[in-house]
């Protein structure tokens, strides 16, 4: 299972990892704080988990994001 994000997905949640927050990412990426929020639950949908730290450590298991 490889390339599962998007590239907006990756680059968000690059970002989750390197500390930003909800806010931060959406004036980082210039889009709304529920775009980023949508971004997230989607990525958390594909993977089938209930949390962004969930998220990252299936993402970093799965070879999709490193850390």
């Amino acid at each position: 299972m490889s390339n599962i994000l998007t590239p907006r997905e990756r680059e968000i949640f690059q970002l989750l990892i390197d500390n930003y927050n909800t806010k931060d990412i959406a004036t980082y990426l210039n889009i709304s704080e529920k775009t980023v929020r949508n971004h997230i639950s989607n990525v958390m949908q594909k993977l089938g988990v209930t949390g962004r730290a969930s998220a990252v450590v299936e993402l970093i298991k799965l070879k999709e994001l490193s850390i």
